[in-house]
């Protein structure tokens, strides 16, 4: 008989039904898209090498200001000397500049580096070479570059022992990169890499902003953190430097992501709430419609629980199907999101399976009052009722 009357009344219940589905569907696709987020940061941190670790002067942590960074080229040998291998030790400076070929320039983030940043950051080298330790000593004008930069600034010239001008000063390429994609927001197939030597004389300055420390495992990164550093301490007792693994960094966007994941979840669970409230309010006016009805099928000898049952299976059939359709409706619009933009969209399995309860759980809510208000008809009252 529940089914019967929703039958009837097609469009009031589909009418009825779209607020639930709309709210089930936003709940899906809104935790989809913060679960592609926080999967893509994953991606990002993990794909720029395993086992790394950051050094970096001052404190790490939201809201401090930059440090101006002492370390030196000298630096890399002591943190080697604690490392046990220098060819696990990093450095790096980097500014951005203006890079020319010809006629042809474009705005790059310039990166002076030592030789072992391929091996440290994962960074393979797809056409030619990367500079050697012979090229950071003796501080050759060479460049390893982007495939993004090598495209824009020769097309389809092969640009391999091509001369590039930065800031004025003209490199020769010796490299260019295999594709490594974006990194926090920032496009590494641009980057142009030089010898750190050549770079500090480009810039006129000597310090080097960061170093990056490959350490054997994951076992006992943090314990190597910590002495490298002491030893930096040590050398430079006023200042302070900070260590960051990548289980850091995780955890840290891990957590602000899971914190906005739960915001999104919650904006869409309150139209899920609206929707509720229109199946209370429909299944109220149902109830006025059918006093009649009701009344008929009392004074024939129906019981109070089986008004109540009548009205309460109506309440939860449409938000259970609402729920269903709006699970669909929410996977479809996450599996096309992926597909036009470049953010993925993860469909956890408790998102749907949750969303399908707590719209079950709106019908019972929102369904009680009605039905409890429809059982409770005296049959006299409700048949003369006009």
């Amino acid at each position: 008989m529940a089914l019967e009357s929703l039958r009837a009344n097609r469009v009031r219940s589909a009418l009825t039904m779209l607020g639930v589905v709309i709210g089930v569907a936003a709940v899906v696709l809104l935790v989809a898209i913060g679960g592609g987020a926080k999967r893509e940061v994953e991606t990002q941190v993990q794909g720029l090498g395993s086992n790394l670790l950051i050094i970096v002067p001052g404190e790490i942590s939201f809201g401090s200001a930059p440090t101006t960074s002492r370390l030196t080229l000298g630096d890399i040998d002591e943190v080697a000397r604690i490392v046990g291998d220098r060819r696990r030790v990093a450095a790096t400076v980097s500014s951005g500049e203006n890079v020319r070929a010809g006629t042809t320039e474009m705005f790059t983030t310039l990166q002076g580096t030592n030789e072992t940043v391929p091996l440290v950051f994962n960074r393979p080298v797809a056409r030619g070479s990367y500079h050697r330790r012979s090229d950071v000593e003796s501080r050759r004008r060479v460049a390893v570059i982007g495939p993004k930069t090598a495209r824009s600034l020769f097309g389809d010239k092969d640009p391999l022992g091509r001369q590039i001008a930065i800031s004025g000063v003209r490199f020769r390429v010796i490299g260019v990169f295999a594709p490594a994609g974006s990194a926090f927001g920032v496009d590494r197939d641009v980057d142009v890499h030089v010898p750190i030597t050549a770079a500090q004389r480009l810039l006129d300055t000597r310090r080097v902003d960061a170093l990056a420390v490959k350490a054997p495992s994951i076992d006992g990164i943090n314990e190597l953190g910590d002495r490298v550093v002491d030893g930096l301490t040590a050398r430079y007792p006023d200042d302070t430097f900070s260590a960051v693994t990548q289980s850091q960094i995780l955890g840290t966007v891990g957590r602000i992501l899971g914190l906005l994941t739960l915001v999104l979840g919650a904006i869409a669970g309150i139209s899920l709430l609206v929707g509720g409230v229109g199946v209370s309010n429909i299944m109220l006016v149902s109830v006025r419609e059918r006093t009649r009805e009701i009344g008929l099928r009392k004074a024939v000898g129906a019981r109070q629980r089986d008004i109540l049952a009548q009205f309460l299976i109506e309440a939860v059939v449409l938000t259970s199907v609402g729920g269903v359709v709006g699970i669909v409706i929410g996977i479809g619009g996450a599996l096309l999101l992926e597909q036009l933009t470049p953010l993925p969209a993860v469909i956890a399995w408790w998102s749907p399976v949750l969303a399908f309860a707590v719209s079950a759980a709106v019908g019972i809510f929102f369904g009680v009052f009605p039905a409890r208000r429809a059982g409770r008809l005296d049959p006299v009252v409700a048949l003369r009722s006009e």
